[in-house]
């Protein structure tokens, strides 16, 4: 579970990482009046989850309480990438004399948290990895001992941070080290924290992922989502037990077992294609979970072409099978279905498919190269 922005910077404000001062606004005319509020300078931003929205638009700067008005109203209702902008952050401007990030992330590789500072704070992390890793430094945390002070001043120095700032960024390291332990968070980051020109640290950003495994111990998180409001999609596959994420591609994927959608989305990707979205339907799959993931499918318009991926394991083929025929007879599939089937009776499953014109496949690849062949006309 992703945060909004404003979500995560009131868990900050608990733990004691300073932010600046602002407060949520639903229209145009809330963003004049805590402009007003803050008598100055102030920054509109969209809150929505998704990255780059200061590229979007969806982050402006405002001179007075007018012009923040009529910024506000430019951003609210705008889309990005494809997510509507229903609220926005109103927070005061800022004198800033330098930017970094810092961060704690799970590196899966080392099977351990790791704490990430790069001196050149504000841009996208994902692409300074990859394109210049020199300029981001991380320090393994383990989970038994903790983070502790030497490691955090270790890593100031080798952003040549000014020494006088090292005491508060400990406490913030350590504030957000905090988090990422009580939150069960996969990934907490503040991007920039920044240096204002008097000399102090602000939270100007921030992002966090929360492990959904752990929101049982986690109510007032599950009371950010509600108050959030989830997509209707997304209701919709909770109430399934689906794993469903909306993605950029145009062609539909379901599989059953995480692991086995992940490949899928890999070959996809693999042979050239996009796929337009991660959905595990899970075990068992009745036809009604499978006619539901089909419509959660084509709920999307980006999508072109549908490839469903079963390994029968616990799900039966022939149960599969009854949920692709009901869903196609009722119309709900616009867009050629594309069916890869292994396991228990499948050779019959295949066969009925066949009689009702559905494409199917023998491999992955197979299936994957058809899809991709329809996505091209």
């Amino acid at each position: 579970m992703m945060l909004l922005e404003y979500q995560t910077k009131s868990i900050f404000s608990n733990y004691d990482i300073p932010i600046p001062r602002g407060r949520l606004a639903f229209s145009a005319l809330d963003a004049k009046l805590i402009s007003e509020e803050l008598r100055g300078q102030v920054v509109i931003k969209a809150q929505v989850l998704s990255s780059g929205r200061g590229k979007a638009g969806g982050v402006r700067l405002a001179k007075n309480p007018e012009e923040a008005e009529s910024l506000a109203a430019k951003i609210l209702g705008m889309e990005i990438r494809g997510l509507k902008v229903r609220k926005i952050l109103v927070d005061e401007g800022v004198d800033i004399r330098r930017e970094v990030y810092l961060g704690i992330s799970l590196d899966r590789s080392k099977r351990c948290p790791i704490l990430l500072v790069s001196g050149a704070g504000g841009g996208d992390i994902e692409e300074m990895a990859r394109y210049t890793p020199e300029k981001l430094v991380r320090e393994t945390i383990n989970p038994l001992t903790g983070l502790h002070d030497f490691q955090i001043n270790d890593l100031a120095s080798r952003i040549d941070l000014p020494r006088d700032l090292w005491p508060d960024f400990v406490k913030i390291s350590q504030s957000l080290w905090q988090i990422y332990q009580d939150k069960d968070a996969l990934t907490v980051e503040i991007n920039p924290l920044v240096i204002t020109a008097d000399n102090r640290f602000l939270a100007l950003d921030g992002k966090m992922y929360i492990d959904d495994n752990a929101l049982y111990r986690h109510a007032e998180i599950v009371q950010f989502k509600e108050i959030e409001g989830e997509e209707e999609i997304e209701a919709e596959a909770r109430k399934y037990g689906f794993s469903y994420v909306k993605l950029s591609g145009n062609i539909g994927c379901a599989a059953n077992g995480a692991g086995l959608a992940m490949a899928t989305m890999d070959t996809i990707q693999l042979w050239g294609g996009k796929p337009a979205n991660f959905l595990d339907i899970g075990g068992g799959a009745s036809p009604e979970r499978v006619t539901a993931a089909l419509d959660m499918i084509m709920s999307n318009s980006s999508v072109q072409v549908v490839l469903i991926n079963i390994i029968s394991a616990i799900t039966r083929c022939d149960e599969v099978v009854k949920g692709i025929l009901s869903s196609v007879k009722a119309s709900k599939v616009v867009v050629p279905v594309i069916v890869r089937l292994a396991g228990e009776n499948s050779e019959d499953c295949l066969n009925q498919l066949k009689e009702a014109k559905i494409l199917t496949a023998e491999s992955l690849n197979e299936a994957v190269k058809m899809a991709i062949s329809f996505t091209r006309g």
